[in-house]
C-alpha cells in the first residue's frame, strides 16, 4: 500500500503527473497565485523521493523529477483507502452515500450505471 500524500505534496503530484517531468520552476510556473517559494517546492520534492512517488535525471546543473507512482495506481489506492476507513469496505455503501448527498439525477446514475456493465463485458 502506498503512502497518503499531503495536500501540498498532492498538489505538486498534480503537476509532475500532468507535465510528466518537470524542474522545481517548471512546476512553480503551474501553480496557482501566490507562488510557493522555490525552497518551500524543493523541499516538497524531496519528501516524495523520500516516499518513493518522485525520481529525478540530472539535467546541466539541476534535476529534472518524473513520477514514479502512476496517477491512477494512486487514485485506485486512495479511493479504496476511503472506502474501507467509511464504508466498512462496501463499495455499494460508498456509491449510495454519493447519490444520496450528491443528489445525482437518474441520467448520471444510469451513465454510471452503464459504465460499470461495460467493465464486466
Amino acid at each position: 500500500m502506498t503512502k497518503q500524500l499531503t495536500k501540498a505534496e498532492e498538489q505538486i503530484m498534480q503537476v509532475l503527473w500532468s507535465l510528466e517531468e518537470a524542474s522545481v520552476k517548471d512546476i512553480i510556473e503551474q501553480l496557482e497565485k501566490p507562488k510557493p517559494a522555490y525552497n518551500t517546492v524543493s523541499t516538497i520534492i524531496r519528501i516524495l523521493e523520500t516516499k518513493k512517488f518522485v525520481g529525478h535525471t540530472s539535467k546541466g546543473r539541476g534535476y529534472v523529477y518524473f513520477p514514479m507512482i502512476a496517477k491512477d495506481v494512486y487514485s485506485n489506492q486512495t479511493i479504496h483507502k476511503v472506502m474501507d476507513g467509511y464504508f466498512g469496505g462496501s463499495f455499494k455503501s460508498m456509491v449510495s452515500f454519493f447519490v444520496k448527498k450528491n443528489d445525482m439525477d437518474i441520467k448520471e446514475l444510469e451513465s454510471i450505471l452503464k459504465e460499470i456493465n461495460t467493465k464486466k463485458e
